[in-house]
């Protein structure tokens, strides 16, 4: 997998410590003017989980590809959301676990001039853990399987 310094969300950044809500993760992707970013050959956006995440309670992370006019994207709902994971109970959320790796929407909601991932806490906050989100061409979703012959 090729990766672009510059197409990096997160980079081992932490998850916001912060009571049940939405939060503003990692850097922005500043596309200069609102792009249709799914049409012709569409990136990847993949997001992994970096540090085995905590919590002094059951906590939930639910993540949102989102873009908007400005650098400090909304949290408000207000943002224009492309893509939305599920909400991942933090006994789901393994070091190394890829929690998406999906092609970037080419229809519905038009994509604003800045592109970010959003956090959503649910039920308890995070005491810790860390996450990788970023765009690229290539995915790497290689998996070995049993031949299946004798």
């Amino acid at each position: 997998m090729i990766l672009d310094e510059r197409n990096e969300f997160c980079d081992a950044v932490a998850l916001n410590t912060g009571a049940a809500g939405t939060y503003l993760l990692g850097e922005q992707i500043d596309m200069t003017v609102a792009r249709d970013l799914g049409n012709g050959c569409a990136p990847y956006l993949v997001i992994t989980v970096d540090t085995l995440p905590t919590s002094g309670g059951a906590a939930t992370a639910q993540f949102t590809l989102a873009s908007d006019a400005s650098t400090a994207i909304a949290t408000d709902g207000s943002a224009s959301e492309h893509f939305k994971t599920k909400a991942f109970p933090i006994s789901q959320m393994a070091a190394g676990q890829v929690l998406a790796a999906v092609k970037l929407p080419m229809e519905g909601v038009e994509y604003e001039r800045y592109l970010g991932i959003l956090q959503t806490t649910g039920t308890a906050a995070f005491t810790g853990g860390k996450i990788n989100a970023f765009l690229t061409m290539d995915v790497a979703k290689w998996k070995a399987y049993a031949d299946a012959t004798d």
